[in-house]
C-alpha cells in the first residue's frame, strides 16, 4: 500500500513538473512574441509617421501648382485621384507590418485583414474598396455582426487607415473570444456542466463548471459580458455558485471572477486544475 502511495505520488510529481515545463515554455514564448510585435508596432508608427510627412508634401505640391491658376483654389479630379493612389500605395507598405495586407485593383485596393490569438493564426478577412470617385465598399467577407457599416461612416472617408486599424482591431477581438471558448470546449469539457453558451459575436458567454473535473453537487456558474468589442477578455465575470454551497467554495467566486478577467478561459481552467493538484 505504501509503495503504490508513493508510485502515485512520484507520477503526479512528474505530471506537475511536465506541465510546470510547458507552461515555462509557453511564458518564454509569449515573451519573444510581445516583443516582436512591439518591435513592430515601432516600425509601424515610424512608417505611418513617414506616409503622413509624404502626404504633406503632396498636397503642398498640389497646393504650389495650382496657386498661379485663376479659379484653381481646389486640386483637379486627376490630381486627387493620383494622391488617393499614392497614399493607398504608402499604407500597403505600413499595414504589412500589423497583419494587413492588400493589392491595388482597376477600381481600388483589396485589402486583406488576416487574425491570429497568442501567436496562433486563425482567419483572414477581406474588403475591396473602390476609391473613384469617392471612397466606398465594394464587397468583403467581414462577418454581420461586425460594425463594418459604423466604422465606415466614421473613418472610411477621412481616416482609411484609422479605418482599417479599428476594423482589425475588431476582427482580431472576436476571433479571439471565439478561440478561447473552443478552446474551453474541446480541452475542458469534463469541468463543464451542460453546453457553453454563446452569441455570434462571442461577448457574451454562459457556462456551469467545476473546478476538478469530477462531478460534483456544488457547481459554479458563469456569465462573461465582454463590454469593449475589441478586446478578448472580459470587462465583467459574475460567478456564482448554488446557495447551499459551503462558505469555502463561495468565497472562491471572487478570486475565480478576477481570474477570467485577467487570464485568457482555457488558461484560467489550466490554473484551476493546478491548483487543485496542488
Amino acid at each position: 500500500g505504501v509503495l503504490s502511495h508513493l508510485e502515485t505520488l512520484e507520477a503526479r510529481a512528474h505530471e506537475l513538473a511536465l506541465k510546470q515545463e510547458e507552461t515555462e515554455q509557453q511564458e518564454e514564448k509569449l515573451a519573444r512574441l510581445k516583443a516582436r510585435v512591439q518591435e513592430l508596432r515601432l516600425q509601424r508608427d515610424e512608417l505611418r509617421a513617414k506616409v503622413d510627412l509624404q502626404q504633406k508634401r503632396l498636397l503642398g505640391k498640389e497646393g504650389v501648382m495650382t496657386s498661379g491658376v485663376p479659379d484653381a483654389a481646389q486640386p483637379s479630379d486627376r490630381a486627387v485621384l493620383e494622391w488617393k493612389i499614392k497614399t493607398v500605395q504608402a499604407m500597403l507598405q505600413v499595414f504589412y507590418l500589423t497583419g494587413i495586407s492588400g493589392k491595388l485593383t482597376k477600381r481600388g485596393v483589396c485589402f486583406c485583414i488576416s487574425t491570429a490569438y497568442e501567436g496562433t493564426y486563425l482567419d483572414s478577412y477581406y474588403v475591396d474598396l473602390i476609391i473613384k470617385p469617392a471612397v466606398q465598399i465594394h464587397r468583403h467577407s467581414v462577418p454581420v455582426f461586425i460594425p463594418l457599416e459604423q466604422l465606415a461612416k466614421k473613418y472610411l472617408q477621412t481616416d482609411i487607415k484609422r479605418f482599417l486599424s479599428v476594423l482589425s482591431d475588431h476582427l482580431n477581438a472576436y476571433v479571439g473570444r471565439r478561440y478561447q471558448a473552443d478552446q474551453l470546449q474541446e480541452h475542458f469539457s469534463d469541468h463543464l456542466e451542460g453546453t457553453l453558451q454563446r452569441n455570434s459575436l462571442c461577448n457574451v458567454l454562459a457556462f456551469n463548471y467545476n473546478v476538478s473535473g469530477k462531478k460534483e453537487t456544488f457547481l459554479f456558474s458563469a456569465k462573461l459580458l465582454y463590454g469593449d468589442l475589441c478586446r478578448s477578455l472580459p470587462t465583467e465575470a459574475i460567478i456564482s455558485c448554488t446557495p447551499d454551497a459551503p462558505a469555502s467554495l463561495s468565497e472562491k467566486t471572487a478570486a475565480h471572477s478576477d481570474v477570467f478577467r485577467r487570464v485568457a478561459l482555457h488558461k484560467a481552467f489550466n490554473s484551476f486544475s493546478s491548483a487543485e493538484e496542488s
